[in-house]
């Protein structure tokens, strides 16, 4: 149980590190995007909608598919007055109450309200509202639907490390 427990999160968080590491390559493209559209408005009085939107279509896939890589890496916003403070054990029932009490309740939210929107997006074929913005808006969209789906798995690989820390080990004293 305890190999297959941490195998379990072992396998979310290479997933979770995986896309977090292609999308963050994101980051260096919305740079490089954005000094061009600055360049070219500025210098060459030129300006296209859709490489405007490209930033924001980065940005957006950047911040919603990298959020579980960074809870994996306990990089996640955190007011942890109290947290940091408390005994690994007391921190590790915090962790399982938090994903079982917060993260996953808000991803399951999260996911039921947004699959209309996602699919009256898809079922429209959804495009950008700009005269020459990017089309597929409905694409961009469908990554509302996978933040919390990749939320909830690194969640759980969370508690399942959280659930393997509190338990005894082979000749540890019982604590």
């Amino acid at each position: 149980m305890t190999i297959r427990l941490e195998d379990f999160a072992d396998r979310i968080d290479r997933l979770n590190e995986r896309i977090g590491r292609i999308v963050s390559w994101l980051t260096v493209a919305m740079v490089l995007v954005t000094c061009v559209v600055v360049v070219a408005r500025y210098f060459f009085d030129a300006g296209w909608i859709w490489l405007q939107e490209t930033v924001t279509w980065m940005h957006s896939v950047v911040f919603m598919l990298a959020a579980a890589w960074a809870l994996s890496l306990d990089e996640q916003v955190r007011v942890d007055v109290f947290y940091r403070d408390m005994p690994a054990r007391r921190r590790a029932l915090v962790d399982i109450g938090g994903v079982f009490l917060l993260l996953i309740p808000f991803c399951v939210f999260l996911l039921v309200s947004s699959f209309g929107y996602v699919s009256t997006s898809w079922r429209i074929g959804e495009a950008s509202r700009e005269a020459g913005g990017l089309p597929g808006l409905f694409l961009l969209k469908s990554v509302i639907l996978a933040m919390p789906v990749l939320l909830i798995l690194q969640g759980l690989a969370l508690a399942a490390r959280s659930w393997l820390s509190l338990r005894p080990t082979a000749g540890a004293p019982p604590a």
